[in-house]
């Protein structure tokens, strides 16, 4: 078999790369995709404690200057980018 040249080594090695980041990405999203789901049932096990009238004692101390405390009876929730599925090329 004929050595390979500079640029096709180079062009092999970035596939193999492309190759391994998608499968990088593919099993982030793939852990993303449960934690989401584990946010959703924690909400949603939150939201019948609540409507059953499980409730916290009220704190004795104000929250800490520079903490913003969610409203009673909300959970702060961050925000997520969606990112589009990786699709593999080839």
């Amino acid at each position: 078999m004929a050595e390979l040249t500079e640029q096709q080594q180079h062009l092999s090695s970035l596939l193999e790369q492309r190759a391994t980041l998608v499968g990088e990405i593919n099993e982030l999203n793939g852990q993303a995709a449960a934690k989401r789901e584990l946010v959703l049932r924690s909400l949603g096990a939150i939201e019948y404690l609540q409507q059953v009238g499980v409730t916290l004692p009220e704190p004795e101390a104000e929250a800490a200057e520079g903490e913003a405390a969610a409203p009673e009876g909300e959970v702060p929730v961050a925000e997520t980018e969606v990112l589009p599925e990786p699709t593999v090329e080839g």
